[in-house]
């Protein structure tokens, strides 16, 4: 809309060039009046009539702009009807449709998948850890038999070597 506003500001220059001519020649006087309090007392109407020439253009401006922008929103508004109109623009429409459709869906089957990976991930991480437990408990079994067994065999070659001295004495007579 930039663009509006420059070629509003443009043809203004070319309406208003006198208008514009006198704004610079107030502008000067009121500079010099700023610099030269005597000059005031010469024209003192020189601020009010530079602010009104002011006002002028930029309302003119103001104006135009508003023109140019209704007049660029109708010449819009003709294009768009124009490809409503058009089969090939609604069939590209539509194509482009389904293909928004079909990402979508294709995003919602990723996002599908990635949640049953974590899913299964956190399974195969639940089943190892179960595993790793029940080998544990099999190994601290195993572990216990066999010391259970070691304390047997030992008891049972204590109660045999105390059977054999006992046998030994006894024909020894002792």
């Amino acid at each position: 809309m930039e663009h509006i506003s420059l070629m509003a500001q443009e043809q203004v220059e070319i309406e208003m060039i006198q208008e514009i001519q006198q704004i610079q020649q107030l502008t000067q006087q009121v500079q010099m009046m700023q610099q030269n309090p005597q000059m005031a007392q010469q024209n003192p109407q020189a601020q009010q009539q530079l602010e009104a020439l002011q006002n002028k253009v930029e309302s003119r401006i103001a104006v135009l702009i508003a023109e140019l922008t209704e007049e660029f929103l109708n010449e819009e508004k003709k294009i768009n009807n124009m490809l409503d109109g058009d089969p090939l623009v609604k069939l590209k429409a539509q194509e482009l449709d389904l293909k928004a459709m079909e990402n979508e869906r294709k995003a919602k089957d990723d996002e599908a998948r990635i949640n049953l990976d974590k899913v299964k991930l956190l399974q195969g991480d639940r089943l190892a850890r179960d595993k790793m437990e029940q080998t544990e408990d099999i190994a601290n079994l195993r572990a216990k038999v066999t010391m259970d067994k070691q304390h047997l065999a030992n008891k049972a070659k204590r109660q045999s070597d105390l059977t054999k001295r006992y046998d030994v004495r006894t024909l020894k007579g002792r």
